[in-house]
């Protein structure tokens, strides 16, 4: 899913960079996805525009990653399916099953309680460089260009 969906749209992306969410998205815009900040509080976060709800998108998004509360997911998946998302990501801890069902009878890929970061880097190797265990064993090495 995340070789194939390029542009994330970050509902509760935060301004300030010691918050998760803020390491998360410069994790994914160095790794070259796009970024869209969903956020009623801010205007440019990370050198991003930023939008107040997922319907003032005016472009496709791919998947939508939830960083707000387990009880507004409900709301932000019947949002996420207007606008025909292809995805619905709720980041750890976040669990919300029911909106998770509705996200797949609505055709959407669903993922609950994991870090889109994490899971990038255990799928593309990043972890392994930095000497974690990622329980998946490889001989690729993932050649970067920074």
């Amino acid at each position: 899913m995340l070789n194939e969906f390029r542009v994330i749209a970050m509902v509760g992306l935060s301004a300030d960079p010691q918050k998760a969410s803020s390491f998360v998205a410069g994790y994914l815009l160095h790794a070259g996805y796009k970024v869209v900040p969903v956020n009623p509080k801010a205007d440019v976060i990370l050198g991003q525009q930023v939008y107040r709800t997922l319907s003032e998108i005016p472009f496709a998004v791919d998947l939508v990653d939830v960083f707000r509360p387990a009880a507004e997911c409900d709301a932000l998946v019947e949002e996420a399916i207007r606008i025909n998302a292809r995805g619905f990501w709720q980041q750890l801890r976040i669990i919300n099953l029911k909106a998770a069902e509705r996200a797949l009878a609505a055709g959407l890929i669903s993922v609950v309680d994991l870090c889109v970061k994490m899971e990038h880097g255990r799928y593309s190797g990043g972890l392994h460089e930095a000497g974690m265990n990622t329980e998946r064993v490889s001989a690729r090495r993932v050649h970067r260009l920074y």
